[in-house]
């Protein structure tokens, strides 16, 4: 589940990647996040089939549901970094006229009070 979570994420990212003519909102990062992150679950699963063998194909409900849930995290953990970087990098200064409109504000609170 871990790896097929990640790869729909990754395919769904790299094509909106693909389709947009700029890259404003970063999604490149994204993107390699996502394939790296399929890359290693692939990686846990060639593994996993070496030592299971077919037995690995045919998971507990239980162990499906983890793996789910930890696939849905991974997903979550990369949009947050993806999150943050773009509001650390404000490439449409959306953050930077916000943080100057609430700083015009509280100066004319201020010249008000004066």
């Amino acid at each position: 589940m871990t790896l097929l979570i990640s790869v729909f994420a990754a395919i769904i990212v790299t094509v909106k990647w693909y389709m947009r003519k700029d890259d404003s909102m970063q999604l490149g990062i994204l993107v390699f996040m996502f394939w790296g992150a399929s890359l290693m679950w692939l990686g846990d699963a060639i593994f996993g089939y070496i030592e299971e063998g077919a037995d690995f194909f045919v998971p507990a409900p239980a162990d499906m549901m983890n793996d789910a849930f930890l696939g849905l995290s991974v997903v979550a953990f990369a949009l947050i970094i993806w999150l943050v970087r773009l509001l650390i990098t404000d490439p449409r200064g959306v953050v930077r006229k916000a943080l100057e409109d609430s700083a015009k504000a509280e100066n004319q609170k201020k010249a008000k009070k004066a």
